[in-house]
């Protein structure tokens, strides 16, 4: 899940009297936890899912990034439709295209359509997501709307705990495919309450044009970059055909900012942005940061069902302490980078972080769930809980007023596209075999702590006392 998302509640421009504000909140938490549950949910089925489909170690890492890369490279541009031909048209077409993703990957009979349908997936939560959270902000104003943001957050924390435990269950008692079929009902509840009770603000029909070439070229640059990613770190090793494609999406990514930069601030992505040191920091430190933890959501409940032998249920609950202590600590460190400035907060809190990886090292065959994995998450739940509110606040106050919807949109984008080359790059991991898991493992948890370290080196140099 990306924290960062509630940034775009506290951006959205417009602000509107509606009859049912309640019901607003209900139908936003109800299409955005479509994302929050799907994303972790599935990381529990992939070995289920491997299994009944015959998927190879790439495979089962296109089924996490096959969501990713949409979401990852659209997300803005979801954001810009809703405002061009009405959010709640938008956030209802993002809601079907995601409950034609979801029937699709239930009843998927190979794996190339099971990703063709999590492509559809992606590209649904990329148009729902930041139009969920925009009606949500102009639905309410000053203290109410605190209140439905702290609601909203907390109904996210619990979607995040509960789902993994109810997808595992589902997977241990009836079959994998009704990990999807249970979003049926939420989108469908989603789309009634929206077409009941969301009501449009103005919008711009006569604004700049939509950046689709730069959302083309952003798409291809990270399809690419993963491909090559996930080839390379798998058995066929760093053959010429993916370092072509890695090259590749170097080029295009440059291509990418270039065009952004011919159109200045019409752009999806306004490199404007970036002409704030602070800003430029606080990206790197989501990409590193959530590149870290997106790896640590997929690998877990993996090596734990495949090397522990845990029901899928069991793995699920595994990492239950997480939403839990990052729903309950982030508040209380947000009230502290509040009085202190979000620079100590955002440096330290990845440390803690990569702490907690390196306990993943006392994960072994032996250990057991209390002495292996729970102190890990528990070090690893805090360091975040200490960085989450303070980035939140960071990522507003880093940019001038015209641009902290651009800023925070593209903070989102950036934490999942962490998750897409941090899953990318798993595949040494998902190949290997009995010891030779938990090596692998090993491994991918020392890389997470130093990744985690750089993340806080970056808010340590880069970021300003008081993010400005």
């Amino acid at each position: 899940m990306a924290w960062s998302d509630r940034c775009a509640v506290e951006s959205a421009p417009f602000k509107q009297s509606v009859d049912h504000p309640n019901l607003v909140l209900v139908t936003c938490i109800l299409a955005s936890s479509l994302a929050f549950i799907d994303g972790s949910v599935v990381n529990v089925g992939l070995p289920a899912i491997g299994k009944s489909l015959h998927g190879d170690a790439a495979q089962l890492q296109w089924i996490v990034n096959a969501y990713l890369l949409p979401l990852s490279a659209l997300l803005l541009l979801g954001g810009a439709l809703g405002d061009r031909f009405g959010r709640r048209k938008i956030l209802i077409a993002g809601i079907t295209l995601f409950a034609l993703g979801s029937a699709l990957c239930g009843f998927a009979p190979s794996l190339g359509l099971l990703l063709i349908a999590r492509v559809i997936q992606g590209s649904g939560a990329a148009l729902l997501l930041p139009n969920s959270l925009a009606i949500l902000g102009s639905a309410f104003s000053g203290e109410a709307r605190g209140r439905a943001i702290g609601t909203w957050s907390a109904v996210s924390a619990i979607a995040a705990a509960v789902g993994p435990v109810l997808g595992g269950w589902l997977i241990d008692t009836v079959d994998w495919r009704f990990i999807f079929f249970i979003n049926l009902p939420v989108a469908l509840a989603g789309i009634a309450m929206a077409l009941a009770y969301v009501r449009d603000p103005p919008r711009d029909s006569d604004g700049p044009p939509l950046d689709f070439l730069g959302a083309a070229l952003a798409t291809i640059a990270l399809a690419a970059l993963t491909w090559g990613l996930t080839v390379g770190s798998g058995h066929s090793g760093w053959t010429p055909m993916a370092l072509s494609a890695i090259a590749a999406g170097i080029i295009l990514s440059a291509f990418f900012l270039w065009v952004e930069r011919q159109r200045g601030d019409k752009a999806m992505t306004p490199l404007s942005v970036f002409g704030s040191r602070s800003f430029v920091g606080l990206t790197l430190l989501t990409l590193l940061l959530y590149g870290a933890l997106g790896g640590l959501l997929v690998l877990v409940p993996y090596i734990l069902i495949q090397g522990a032998h845990y029901t899928a249920t069991a793995a699920g609950a595994a990492l239950l302490p997480f939403p839990i202590v990052l729903a309950v600590a982030s508040p209380i460190m947000g009230g502290i980078a509040g009085r202190s400035g979000p620079r100590l907060p955002l440096a330290i809190g990845p440390m803690i972080v990569a702490a907690g990886f390196l306990l993943l090292l006392l994960l072994t065959p032996a250990a057991s769930y209390w002495m292996g994995v729970l102190p890990a998450i528990l070090v690893i739940s805090l360091g975040m809980a200490g960085a989450v509110a303070p980035l939140t606040t960071a990522v507003l106050t880093s940019v001038d007023a015209r641009h902290t919807g651009s800023a925070s949109g593209l903070n989102s984008a950036v934490s999942r596209a962490g998750g897409l080359v941090a899953t990318a790059l798993l595949g040494g991991v998902l190949a290997a075999q009995g010891q030779m898991l938990y090596g692998a493992f090993h491994i991918a948890a020392t890389a997470g702590a130093i990744v985690s370290v750089l993340a806080g080196l970056s808010a340590f140099v880069f970021v300003g006392r008081s993010s400005t």
